[in-house]
C-alpha cells in the first residue's frame, strides 16, 4: 500500500497551541490516532475564529469536512503542548484544503501531518456552495 504524503504549505497563516488531554490517550499510553483529527477540529475553529468566522457562517455560508487524510510523525503523551500551524492550499469554486502541522513544544519533533479538504456549504438549501469572495480576500491579507 502506497503512503499517504501531505506537502507542507508555501506558508502557514494560523498557529495555536492545544494540550493532550488525558482522553485522547489510548490504552498504548500515547495519543490515540483518532484524537489527532479532533484536535485539528480545534485548531481549524480557531483559525476561522481568528478571522470573525465559524463553521456554520463564513459570509453567510458554512463549511463541511469533504476528506481527511493524517500522516502520523512521533507518539505524544497526555499533558504535551502540540504547536499546530494552519496553511490553505489548493483553492478552488467551492473549497480548498487546510494542511496541519503539528509540533511537540517540548521536544521540536513533528508529532502529525494533517490535510483536510473543505466545501462551503449552505445549510439551508443543503447545498454545496461556492466560496465566498470576502473570505479569500482575509486569506489572502494572512
Amino acid at each position: 500500500m502506497a503512503r499517504i504524503k501531505i506537502a507542507l504549505p508555501e506558508q502557514f497563516i494560523f498557529e495555536t497551541v492545544l494540550d493532550v488531554r488525558i482522553g485522547d490517550i489510548n490504552y498504548g499510553g500515547h495519543m490515540a490516532n483518532d484524537a489527532i483529527l479532533r484536535l485539528a477540529h480545534e485548531a481549524r475553529l480557531r483559525f476561522l475564529k481568528s478571522l470573525a468566522y465559524s463553521e456554520l457562517d463564513v459570509e453567510g455560508v458554512g463549511i463541511i469536512m469533504a476528506d481527511a487524510a493524517v500522516m502520523y510523525r512521533a507518539e505524544a503523551f497526555h499533558g504535551d503542548n502540540l504547536h499546530f500551524r494552519l496553511g490553505v492550499c489548493d483553492l478552488n469554486k467551492y473549497g480548498l484544503d487546510i494542511v496541519y502541522q503539528a509540533i511537540d513544544g517540548n521536544n521540536g519533533k513533528e508529532v502529525a501531518r494533517l490535510k483536510t479538504g473543505i466545501v462551503f456549504f449552505d445549510y439551508q438549501t443543503r447545498q454545496v456552495s461556492t466560496m465566498p469572495a470576502a473570505f479569500v480576500a482575509k486569506l489572502n491579507k494572512q
